[in-house]
């Protein structure tokens, strides 16, 4: 678990511990700087990756330098959440979202974990500086169809906190497209709703524009061999869509295999305005709009002094 004192460590997992591969790679250079400036509405920045790690004041650092001004950093499981909701609660250019991710559901259900976990997460998004539920939803790719019901219940829980709580829903959604509109659907969405590294094509974009829910596209649009992204960032209101990274994975062509950041932004905003013919100062400003729209300024709640970031425990 993240200490509870003062400190705040500058990962908590590698990238390596996480998938095969090596990964002693070095980060790639710098885009240009953006004129107008973008959010990354998604990242993971406790992973440590490459060969030499970068902690997230580098992350945000180099970000700013850029043109990427704000970052949404995503908890996974209790210990990543409460990691994330302490740094937003100190870091101005960061804001929270908390959950357990669907491949870690199942396994604390029959753990029987699963109720103590979400009464952690039900706290955390107490805090101010928490703005969405996620990432959460349902991941068929990776998951036995046996354990699939246990992933649609951590869902609708997910769903019923982030309303409970006014909070955005971040949704994780692979290989699983009609299951995720079915719950969302029958539950009811919450206003604020976000597909996360959206990969869908336009039939489900078309969806998401007719329910009003955003899609957020990472460097996976920039892929040779994703028209059906490009396709579907196409169909979607500019109204509704948003960037993203996912640091540490998914680094935007030119660069892809490469460690991810945020300050990679750059690459996947000019090749999305390039795809939809408009100027990316435009984009840009239409981005941070819906970025703004989904989770509130980045200032609405004071940063906090470290160690008033997470409640002491008995």
């Amino acid at each position: 678990m993240v200490p509870l004192d003062n400190e705040l460590p500058p990962h908590i997992r590698t990238r390596g511990s996480f998938e095969p591969g090596d990964r002693a790679l070095a980060f790639p250079p710098p885009p240009l700087p953006l004129a107008v400036g973008v959010y990354d509405n998604h990242a993971h920045l406790e992973f440590a990756d490459g060969e030499n790690p970068m902690g997230y004041q580098e992350h945000l650092d180099h970000s700013g330098a850029v043109g990427v001004i704000g970052v949404i950093q995503v908890g996974t499981d209790v210990e990543t959440s409460t990691w994330s909701a302490a740094l937003a609660a100190r870091e101005p250019r960061v804001l929270a979202a908390v959950a357990l991710h669907p491949n870690e559901a199942p396994k604390l259900m029959a753990a029987g974990e699963f109720d103590e976990a979400m009464a952690e997460l039900d706290r955390l998004a107490c805090q101010p500086r928490v703005v969405a539920i996620g990432e959460t939803g349902l991941d068929y790719f990776r998951t036995e169809q046996d354990r699939q019901p246990a992933q649609r219940e951590a869902f609708r829980a997910h769903i019923e906190l982030a309303k409970k709580h006014g909070l955005a829903l971040q949704i994780h959604d692979r290989d699983a497209h009609d299951d995720v509109v079915k719950v969302l659907q029958e539950m009811g969405a919450p206003e604020k709703t976000v597909f996360h590294c959206f990969s869908g094509d336009a039939d489900l974009a078309e969806i998401l524009a007719e329910q009003g829910w955003y899609a957020s596209f990472s460097g996976t649009v920039t892929f040779t061999k994703s028209e059906g992204l490009r396709q579907a960032l196409a169909v979607m209101p500019r109204s509704r869509i948003l960037v993203e990274t996912d640091t540490p994975f998914l680094t935007p062509t030119p660069h892809r295999g490469k460690p991810n950041s945020p300050y990679m932004v750059p690459y996947t905003v000019r090749f999305m305005a390039e795809e939809l013919g408009m100027d990316e100062n435009l984009l840009a400003a239409q981005l941070t709009s819906n970025t703004l729209d989904v989770y509130g300024r980045f200032d609405d709640a004071p940063v906090t002094p470290p160690d008033s970031v997470i409640r002491e425990r008995d």
